[in-house]
């Protein structure tokens, strides 16, 4: 644990959290269809902190991505609203948008050289403006019945249950059972390579905590409405890009070039087209978010997705990722973005004023960079 505190201290602030504000609340935070409000409002940011991490790993920054997620929303809805076209071609047009966004940024930040920061701040001024333009000032609603599904449809039912649902519970055991799995190959390649591992019975007391916080987890959404149709796309997302960002060659480039720009160009990285293709990630999982969101808000507002960049970005930093580059896992961005959630959705039940909710989130962002660079004074101050 003292080896790797940075991350075990983002869990144990996460529990934390979580039990605080069970207490504050009465219990009401740990409802079942509390759990299920919380990842429907907020699995739209999640998206975007998967792209984030990786950018900020590269050791770059991303501003755009709100305007994005209210540039592709409009494109779609525009299609699907307004030209009376099928849902699934505003979805496949907002994704073209986003990864034809994620090119042009891509392009200036990677061939053309200009800092990250500079380009997407453009992006965040130019794609804003063409939301207005696209939506002509206007919002536009609702959506098609399929369309809303995205963000708002559940698996019930399935296997039965008797006032639970069976296949919610089964999905929870058979992540808890990949977990265990894919923790213990680990385990055991770490041994063969003669690398250090934790201990047998930590091992298992970690298994067994994360399985039993699952478990619950899943058990209240048993009992809720079901399984949410967006969690599954986020937990295809996770697993997806946690396997691309450490069993992969590009992913092994991302954390070379923020670890050490010189060092990855001199081994052969092709870092102008890695930097392209993370931006061009960016693009498209901005228009997942862009698509999640508007079906979520069943419709397309020009202000859409204001301050997500920043949220996103919260979410990065608090997980675990580093200011300077070269570290942080999309796991670990999962976890900061849940706990800015369990914050605001705790402090919106306990009818905390706006004001106050956007001064404890800086707050908790500030004390999170402020650890990252005090780990890296003691560090530097061992060697």
């Amino acid at each position: 644990m003292t080896r790797n505190l940075r991350q075990s201290g983002i869990y144990i602030a996460f529990v934390a959290i979580v039990a605080l504000f069970a207490i504050l609340t009465g219990g009401v935070s740990l409802s079942p269809g509390n759990i299920t409000n919380i990842v429907l409002q907020y699995s739209y940011i999640l998206v975007l902190a998967i792209g984030m991490v990786i950018v900020i790993v590269a050791g770059h920054i991303d501003l755009s991505v709100g305007s994005v997620v209210a540039l592709t929303g409009a494109v779609s809805a525009v299609l699907v609203i307004g030209q009376g076209l099928p849902w699934w071609v505003g979805v496949l047009a907002a994704l073209a948008v986003g990864l034809a966004v994620g090119a042009w940024h891509g392009f200036w930040a990677a061939y053309v050289g200009i800092p990250a920061f500079i380009v997407t701040l453009a992006g965040m001024l130019l794609f804003r403006g063409l939301t207005l333009r696209v939506l002509d000032n206007i919002s536009l609603s609702p959506f098609p019945a399929e369309y809303q599904l995205v963000a708002s449809g559940f698996l019930n039912g399935l296997l039965g249950g008797d006032g639970y649902d069976v296949f919610t519970l089964l999905i929870g055991a058979l992540a808890v059972a990949g977990y265990a799995v894919s923790g213990f190959r680990t385990r055991v390649a770490r041994v063969r390579y003669l690398q250090p591992v934790e201990s047998f019975p930590l091992f298992v007391t970690r298994v067994v905590l994360v399985g039993s916080v699952v478990m619950a987890f899943a058990w209240q959404l048993a009992h809720a409405r079901g399984l949410p149709l967006v969690l599954i796309i986020l937990s295809v997302l996770v697993l997806a890009y946690g396997v691309v960002t450490k069993r992969t060659i590009f992913g092994r480039q991302v954390y070379a070039i923020g670890g050490n720009l010189n060092a990855a160009t001199l081994s052969g990285v092709k870092v102008r087209a890695v930097n392209f293709w993370i931006f061009v990630n960016m693009g498209l999982l901005s228009a997942v978010a862009g698509i999640i969101y508007s079906s979520r808000s069943n419709g397309s507002q020009p202000a859409a997705g204001t301050m997500f960049e920043l949220d996103a970005i919260a979410a990065a930093f608090i997980g675990g990722a580093a200011v300077t580059g070269g570290v942080g896992t999309v796991v670990g961005a999962m976890v900061g973005g849940l706990i800015m959630a369990v914050m605001s959705n705790g402090m919106q039940l306990m009818g905390v004023d706006q004001s106050v909710q956007s001064m404890v989130k800086g707050l908790v962002l500030l004390l999170a960079v402020a650890f990252d660079v005090y780990n890296k004074r003691r560090a530097g101050a061992a060697r």
